[in-house]
């Protein structure tokens, strides 16, 4: 049988580690959040890995990380907010489970991660502007790998929750 994970991917601050939790507890599958895994596996935070190696090397773990997902049981996955630059990646997700795409407004994103200075991308960068520009750069990259789009603007997790699972029964894996 195929494994349908469900790869929870955003810019980050759009939900995806709180709706992750608890879209694992409620359908009682399993959860990863990749920025943790990958932390925990190279026994130093992502601002060390990005100082320490760059972006690029970084890239490669999260793609390193996912192609081992192909062989693990059904599971919720918070993918980093980067994962989609990479096709590689997308191509990974895409045979492997369903793509959720969570957004937010560049203000909603700013107030959700403002006072969060594990955000490498946004070191000395932590504005509406910058964000704005930096979410429109992904934009494109994260529709066309969603199978589905939520918007988790003034929803509550419970909310957004309902509107995955609603939207998965009636959605297919667009091939």
């Amino acid at each position: 049988m195929e494994k349908q994970h469900i790869f929870l991917i955003g810019f980050m601050g759009t939900g995806k580690s709180t709706v992750a939790g608890e879209l694992s507890r409620r359908l009682e599958i399993g959860q990863i959040e990749m920025d943790d895994e990958i932390v925990k596996e190279q026994g130093m935070s992502i601002n060390d890995i990005f100082e320490k190696y760059g972006e690029a090397h970084f890239r490669g773990l999260e793609s390193d990380l996912l192609a081992g997902l192909a062989e693990k049981e059904q599971m919720v996955v918070s993918c980093g907010g980067g994962v989609v630059t990479r096709s590689e990646n997308v191509e990974c997700m895409k045979k492997c489970g369903r793509i959720v795409l969570l957004t937010a407004r560049p203000e909603t994103v700013y107030h959700r991660v403002k006072d969060n200075e594990e955000r490498p991308i946004l070191k000395n960068n932590m504005t509406i502007e910058f964000i704005s520009g930096l979410m429109e750069k992904r934009r494109t990259a994260y529709e066309s790998a969603a199978d589905i789009l939520i918007e988790t603007d003034e929803k509550s997790v419970l909310q957004i929750c309902e509107e995955i699972m609603h939207k998965m029964k009636f959605s297919r894996i667009r091939q």
